[in-house]
């Protein structure tokens, strides 16, 4: 695993691809919460970080993606997939060596953010009086919300051969999953009970939950199943690429 770890860090740093995608999301958060006037923090009146932690789950949402669309797609293209099957590695270590990479740079990518806690403090009248609790409980959600998507692009990446068609797969799967069942949870047939257990399958509840400031721990294990769940669900599709190729060498 650690192997595949360093390679897939090597590969994101050694192109133009992990910077460009680094690049792209500072540069939008700078532009939605600095000089857009209907998302920015200097037009909201408030010295908060709420508009950043509203807006950042959708700028993930591309993000990761985009990131993780190469993650097999490129070893199906290049035929380097049996080439790792050949090595002493379970397929849990490749996809987990090339989940943390991913998870690493989707983190690396969320540091300079940091400063914006710094900056909106300065923009407070009153010192200090910025919500602490909430914040890091924030960032503690983003970082579990990064966690998800970046397990379903894994696994999107695993359906296909083709880096767009795996970044259109992550795309939708994570806007369902994030947005999707709460939308359906407003639905006025859903009304009435059901819509409570909708909003919670999403994990925009459980986002929004943690972003309190109050880490619960049911949000927590909803976290770790959905990149369970989707890290087996990638270990089952490389388990049906490989029958089937063994299947055409047989045939």
């Amino acid at each position: 695993m650690r192997s595949i770890f360093i390679k897939e860090i090597n590969s994101f740093f050694s192109s133009i691809v992990g910077y460009v995608a680094v690049l792209v999301f500072l540069i939008a958060c700078g532009l939605f919460l600095w000089i857009l006037p209907d998302t920015s923090i200097l037009d909201y009146g408030y010295a908060s970080l709420d508009r950043f932690f509203e807006m950042a789950p959708w700028l993930l949402m591309l993000l990761i993606p985009a990131i993780t669309m190469r993650s097999f797609a490129d070893e199906f293209r290049d035929g380097t997939i049996e080439w790792l099957s050949t090595k002493p590695l379970t397929d849990l270590d490749v996809i987990l060596g090339k989940y943390l990479a991913t998870l690493a740079l989707v983190v690396f990518a969320l540091l300079p953010t940091f400063i914006y806690i710094y900056t909106v403090s300065n923009l407070s009248a009153i010192p200090n009086n910025l919500d602490t609790g909430a914040i890091i409980g924030s960032y503690i959600g983003l970082f579990f919300l990064a966690a998800g998507f970046t397990a379903i692009g894994v696994f999107c990446s695993s359906l296909t051969a083709n880096q767009v068609v795996g970044f259109l797969i992550a795309l939708f799967a994570c806007y369902l999953l994030y947005y999707g069942f709460e939308a359906m949870a407003k639905i006025p047939a859903f009304s009435g009970g059901a819509d409570y257990y909708l909003a919670m399958i999403g994990i925009s509840y459980h986002y929004n939950s943690i972003s309190r400031g109050l880490v619960d721990t049911r949000d927590i294990i909803y976290f770790l199943s959905v990149i369970i769940l989707f890290i087996a669900l990638t270990r089952l599709s490389l388990n049906r690429r490989t029958w089937d190729t063994a299947q055409q060498d047989q045939e």
